[in-house]
């Protein structure tokens, strides 16, 4: 009898498991064919080389990587990337938390101003771009403009190699910080109000409150939005085409582009193949740490 009822229930459990394999069918196909068949792809071609003459592949193993390694430009975007991504990151959490709190407070016109911090995201990567080379330009721009009007001398913003970096950072805030805003603004309003009516009836101020309940109530979505926005970041190609090319000196040559550069300037397929594994190995490293302060706060 027992063993009757256990077959009963194998047999229910295996048609359980096809119903939800059938189900789930077409997402494993779409992420066979579109994640893992692609990756494998350019693992494979990061380890070949190609003749653009004869057009022929050869196996060459860790060859790529090894030559990568020793070129100064692979190095140099390397830590272009590394600087840009300490750089930026934060730089865009901080802003779009600092924003999220003051426009989830009770102030005159805050719609209005709420507005006009999302409405970059309406605008078109390219044409953000077109929009800061006019703001950027070193004659007529904005900017220059601004500097003029407060007395302080005009900046070649994209042709110096100390400021470059700078300005693509603070286009691309521009564009970013609205967007990862929202998504904060949405963790604060989660919060539940009785917890600040606690803190109100212990004598808690503003500064308190902050600290000890909306930070630590709104690392999840921190957490969220630090890695989403880290791997962002880190494909950043249409700035940095349209207005620096990775120059002056390399000051912007980020590793996408460097991808960009060395797949269809340079017709290099397989060390561009192996910059990719490598870009995407870099990603997983730092977003596997910041998973980890996602696991922190669940202890």
């Amino acid at each position: 009898m027992t063993s009757t009822i256990a077959g009963r229930t194998r047999k229910v459990r295996r048609g359980y498991g096809r119903v939800a394999l059938a189900f789930l069918a077409p997402a494993i196909v779409v992420l066979v064919l579109v994640r893992l068949v692609p990756a494998a792809s350019a693992l494979y071609g990061s380890l070949t080389r190609s003749s653009l003459l004869t057009g022929d592949t050869r196996f060459v193993s860790w060859e790529n990587y090894a030559e990568l390694l020793g070129n100064p430009d692979f190095r140099g975007a390397v830590g272009v990337t590394v600087l840009f991504t300490l750089i930026i990151n934060p730089l865009q959490v901080a802003i779009a938390f600092a924003l999220a709190v003051l426009f989830t407070r009770r102030l005159a016109g805050v719609r209005w101003w709420r507005s006009l911090v999302i409405l970059p995201i309406a605008v078109p990567p390219a044409v953000s771009a077109v929009v800061w080379n006019v703001i950027y330009r070193p004659d007529d721009g904005l900017a220059n403009a601004v500097l003029g009007v407060l007395g302080l001398p005009p900046q070649p913003f994209l042709t110096s190699p100390d400021q470059a970096l700078a300005a693509i950072i603070v286009l691309l805030s521009w564009v970013g910080v609205g967007y990862w805003m929202l998504f904060l603004i949405a963790g604060i309003n989660d919060v539940p109000g009785e917890l600040y009516e606690a803190a109100a009836l212990d004598g808690a101020g503003p500064w308190r409150k902050f600290f000890h309940i909306t930070l630590p109530m709104c690392r999840r979505p921190l957490a969220f939005v630090l890695v989403a926005d880290t791997v962002s970041n880190l494909l950043v190609f249409g700035p940095v085409q349209m207005l620096t090319g990775g120059g002056p000196e390399g000051s912007t040559n980020l590793l996408m582009y460097d991808i960009y550069t060395r797949a269809y300037t340079l017709g290099d397929l397989g060390r561009a193949q192996a910059e990719v594994v490598v870009l995407v190995l870099l990603t997983v490293v730092i977003v596997a740490g910041q998973f980890r302060m996602l696991r922190g706060d669940e202890r």
